[in-house]
C-alpha cells in the first residue's frame, strides 16, 4: 500500500497521478449515448482516491485552480484518445473563479491543442459551498458560451441554493439530484419534484438529466415520464474504457420499435443541400440586423459568425420580441447581436452522409420546429441548408430503399447492399464484411413447416438489429438465410461473439421439448438417406479490409463467400476471421483467374 505521507497533494498534481472514468449520459428518444460525464479518481488505496477527499483538501491547501485544471487536462485527452462519442461533461466548481490565480481561456486552449471542438464539451457546475455572487459566475458563464461552451448545473436539490442559482445562471442542461430518483417510482412526493423542474425546464429551454438511476423499476417509470436524458449504475458504471453503445434490453419495447428497421444509402453528402448566404457578425449591433431584416422582408433568419466560425442564427421573431418590449429598441439597439442568437441550431458538416444527417434532422425538427441547418467544414461557416430540401432526398431514398428491400424482413437487399460496399471502396475506409449464413436451415424448414422457417429467419434479422446499432454500420439480407454486416467500428468481433450467444440461446426454443432433449431432428437428406441434423447454428465468415486490398464489390463478395464457407467446417456456432496476411494474396488470386472488376 502507497505510503501516505510520502504521496502528498502537491506530488499528485505534480505527477498527474490521477485517473479518469467515464459514465455514459443517455438520450430518451434513441438507445444512444449522448455523451459522457468524465469522473476524477486518486491514486488507489490512498486517503486521496476518493475526489470528495481529494477536492477538500486542494480547497484547504490553495491548489483548488491548479487540481481542477489538471482534472480537465487529463479528461480531454483521454476523452479525444478513446474517440468517445457524443459531448464531454466536465465538472468545474464555481468557487475557482474567485481564485486569485484563475486565468480564463485555458480550457478552450487545451481543446485547441489537441483538435476537439468546444460546441462537444459542457461545463458542470457542482456546487459544493454557498454560492452568493452570482454576477461573477453569470459573467464568467456568458464567457464559457461566447466560446461554444454548453453549461450543465450539477445536483438539483441537494444544493444550498439550487433553485436561485438554477434561475440566475440559466444553464443548458440541469441534473436532478439522485435523492429525487430514488425509488420514484413508488414516492407520489418525488414524482411531483420532478414533474414540476421537468415544466420548468421546458419553460427555461433547458435540458434535464435524471442521475443516479440505479433500478430496473425507477428506469422505467422516468422513460414514462419522458425526461430527455438519464444516467446512472442501471445504465452503466463509470469505467476507464466506458462502453460506446447501450445494451437494448434496457430499454422498453415500445421504444425500440421506434427505430428505423432500414439504412438509407445515398452517395451524396450535405454538401450538395449548400445555399450560400450573406452572414453578420456576432458584434453586429440589434439595430443594424434589425435594419437588414427591414431591407429583407423574405429573410427569417442570419446565419452569425465570429471570425470564420459558425456561431448560430439570428431569427426575425427573436428582435421582434424584443423590440415590442418596453423601451426594448432604446435601450438595447446599440448593443451587439450575442444574446439574441439562437445557438441550439443544428450544425452538419458538408462532407457528412445524407443517411447519416436524416437522423439528426429528424431530432431537430421535432425538438424545435425548425426550417434550416448550418453547414460548416471543420467548424468554419459554408452555408445553410434547407431541411425540406433534406426531406424530398430522404422520401426518395425511402422509396428507393423499399424497392429493393427483402419482403420478410424489410432489410435492404443486393442493390443496397453493393451501393455501400462502394461507398465504403471510394472512401477508401476501413471496415469489417461479415457474411452469415445459417446451418441446417432445409431440414428445420422442412420438418417444421415454411412458417416456422420464416419465423427463424426474421428472429435472426431482429438479433443482428438488437446487436448492431451504430449508425454507420449496415445489415443487409442477400436472401434466404443469408444475410451481410458492413461495419465500421473496432468492436466488430465483440458484435459477431455476442450475435453467436444470443442466437443459440435464443433459437433452442424454437424446437419442441422432446427435439430440444435429442439436441436436433432426424430427416431425409437429398439422396433420400435418413439424417439426423443438430439444433441450428450460425456461421459468420469474417473479412477486415483496409484499403486497397478490393477493387470493387464483386471482389468483396468472392472473399466474403470464402470466409463463410470457411467457417461453416467448422460445426455448430462458428466464427472465421480471415487472416489478413492471406486477404491479399487470396484477392489477387481470384482477379487473376475470374476477371473481376
Amino acid at each position: 500500500m502507497p505510503n501516505l505521507t510520502d504521496l502528498s497533494l502537491e506530488k499528485i498534481i505534480q505527477g498527474k497521478k490521477l485517473s479518469v472514468y467515464f459514465q455514459p449520459i443517455i438520450e430518451n428518444n434513441a438507445p444512444v449515448i449522448f455523451g459522457y460525464e468524465a469522473l476524477i479518481r486518486g491514486p488507489i488505496n490512498t486517503a486521496f482516491y476518493s475526489p470528495l477527499s481529494l477536492f477538500k483538501a486542494a480547497s484547504e491547501q490553495g491548489r483548488l485552480v491548479a487540481l481542477e485544471l489538471l482534472c480537465r487536462e487529463l479528461s480531454i485527452v483521454q476523452f479525444k484518445k478513446l474517440n468517445l462519442p457524443g459531448k464531454l461533461f466536465l465538472n468545474a466548481s464555481p468557487e475557482t473563479l474567485f481564485q486569485p490565480n484563475f486565468r480564463s481561456g485555458r480550457t478552450l486552449a487545451m481543446l485547441q491543442k489537441i483538435g476537439l471542438d468546444p460546441r462537444r464539451v459542457v461545463i458542470e457546475l457542482t456546487e459544493h459551498s454557498p454560492l452568493e455572487n452570482y454576477e461573477v459566475v453569470r459573467e464568467a458563464l456568458k464567457h464559457y458560451k461566447t466560446m461554444g461552451f454548453e453549461i450543465a448545473m450539477d445536483d438539483l436539490g441537494a444544493g444550498y441554493s439550487g433553485l436561485r442559482m438554477w434561475y440566475e445562471l440559466r444553464p443548458d442542461y440541469v441534473k436532478i439530484d439522485r435523492h429525487f430518483i430514488h425509488n420514484i417510482h413508488n414516492d407520489k412526493v418525488k414524482q411531483q419534484f420532478v414533474h414540476s423542474i421537468k415544466n420548468i425546464a421546458k419553460e427555461l429551454n433547458c435540458k434535464v438529466i435524471a442521475e443516479g438511476v440505479e433500478t430496473a423499476a425507477e428506469f422505467k417509470f422516468i422513460e414514462k415520464m419522458n425526461l430527455p436524458l438519464y444516467q446512472g449504475y442501471y445504465i452503466a458504471h463509470p469505467a476507464l474504457l466506458p462502453a460506446r453503445r447501450i445494451k437494448n434490453d434496457i430499454f422498453s419495447a415500445t421504444r425500440l420499435t421506434k427505430k428505423s428497421s432500414n439504412k438509407l444509402i445515398s452517395s451524396e453528402t450535405v454538401g450538395a443541400l449548400l445555399q450560400h448566404v450573406d452572414v453578420i457578425n456576432l458584434a453586429t449591433t440589434v439595430e443594424s440586423s434589425a435594419s437588414l431584416f427591414n431591407k429583407n422582408p423574405q429573410l427569417e433568419s442570419i446565419p452569425v459568425i465570429d471570425g470564420k466560425k459558425a456561431v448560430g442564427l439570428l431569427r426575425r421573431n427573436s428582435l421582434t420580441k424584443l423590440f415590442f418590449s418596453q423601451y426594448g429598441r432604446e435601450l438595447s439597439g446599440k448593443n451587439s447581436i450575442g444574446s439574441l442568437v439562437d445557438r441550439h441550431v443544428l450544425f452538419l458538416e458538408s462532407d457528412l452522409p445524407i443517411e447519416q444527417a436524416s437522423g439528426l434532422i429528424s431530432e431537430q425538427v421535432e425538438k424545435q420546429k425548425a426550417l434550416e441547418f448550418i453547414i460548416t467544414r471543420n467548424g468554419q461557416y459554408q452555408g445553410i441548408g434547407s431541411i425540406i430540401d433534406l426531406l424530398k432526398i430522404i422520401t426518395d431514398l425511402q422509396i428507393n430503399n423499399a424497392r429493393y428491400a427483402n419482403p420478410l424482413t424489410l432489410l435492404p437487399g443486393n442493390v443496397p447492399i453493393n451501393k455501400k460496399l462502394d461507398q465504403h471502396l471510394q472512401q477508401q475506409s476501413v471496415f469489417t464484411v461479415c457474411y452469415l449464413d445459417l446451418d441446417n436451415f432445409k431440414p428445420y424448414n422442412d420438418y417444421y413447416g415454411y412458417e416456422k422457417g420464416d419465423q427463424i429467419i426474421t428472429g435472426l434479422a431482429d438479433i443482428l438489429r438488437e446487436t448492431v446499432t451504430n449508425r454507420d454500420d449496415f445489415i443487409g439480407h442477400i436472401g434466404g438465410d443469408d444475410f451481410i454486416l458492413i461495419l465500421s467500428t473496432d468492436n466488430w468481433q465483440q458484435q459477431c461473439d455476442s450475435i453467436l450467444e444470443k442466437f443459440s440461446e435464443w433459437v433452442r426454443h424454437r424446437y419442441r421439448p422432446e427435439d430440444q432433449m435429442m439436441g436436433g431432428i432426424s430427416g431425409v437428406d437429398r439422396a433420400g438417406e435418413k439424417q439426423f441434423y443438430p439444433l441450428l447454428s450460425l456461421s459468420i465468415g469474417s473479412v477486415c479490409l483496409p484499403p486497397p486490398v478490393c477493387k470493387c464489390s464483386q471482389e468483396i463478395a468472392v472473399l466474403a463467400s470464402h470466409a463463410k464457407s470457411m467457417a461453416k467446417k467448422t460445426r455448430g456456432n462458428s466464427l472465421f476471421i480471415y487472416d489478413s496476411r492471406e486477404i491479399n494474396d487470396y484477392s489477387q488470386k481470384q482477379r487473376l483467374n475470374t476477371g473481376v472488376c
